[in-house]
């Protein structure tokens, strides 16, 4: 089994990577295999509406940039864990341009992503998280993803690179999602 993290941040590396490592730690430990990909740094837009995926239905889109290595990683994963700081109360363009994209791929083939199992996570300074990590959870809701749940909504709260860290309530979040989504991987795949 493999878990698939793509982390909406413009920072390489910064707080919305180290809380998707830590949902990471508990799923490793169980022997299932993660990658953690970042759009920083990539240059993602968002779609045209040519709707020509449900023409070609080749599980791409048909704009052809860094999103379609995304796609294609999330269709081979068992689970997917999306990840985007908190940008003016909501994810950053890039991760909302790949749920776009990726959501019309998916309904053009016969809704691919269909029954695989997705988490959000969310990162704010201080507030607006909750409105970011309801935009993650449509995604896998409109895509028929199964969500685990977790012992608070999957937030934390840094702003500097190394921030996470002090967040012991967001750190113990982010172990017990990546419990439950390994437990609930496990029961699927039985």
């Amino acid at each position: 089994m493999k878990v698939l993290a793509i982390s909406g941040s413009a920072r390489k590396d910064g707080n919305t990577a180290a809380a998707v490592r830590q949902v990471f730690a508990p799923l490793e430990a169980e022997g299932i295999e993660t990658e953690l990909m970042q759009l920083s740094g990539k240059k993602i837009h968002g779609c045209i509406a040519c709707y020509k995926c449900f023409e070609n239905k080749d599980k791409q889109c048909a704009v052809k940039d860094d999103v379609n290595a995304c796609i294609q990683k999330m269709t081979e994963a068992d689970g997917i864990i999306l990840a985007s700081p908190t940008y003016f109360a909501d994810v950053t363009s890039e991760i909302k341009a790949l749920m776009d994209r990726a959501g019309m791929v998916s309904r053009a083939n016969g809704d691919m992503l269909k029954r695989k199992v997705g988490a959000a996570v969310a990162v704010a300074r201080r507030g607006g998280c909750i409105h970011t990590f309801d935009s993650l959870n449509h995604f896998f809701f409109i895509t028929q993803m199964i969500v685990p749940g977790s012992s608070y909504w999957n937030l934390a709260f840094a702003r500097e690179i190394g921030e996470f860290e002090k967040d012991a309530e967001g750190v113990a979040t982010m172990k017990v999602l990546g419990e439950n989504m390994a437990w609930l991987l496990k029961q699927i795949h039985r």
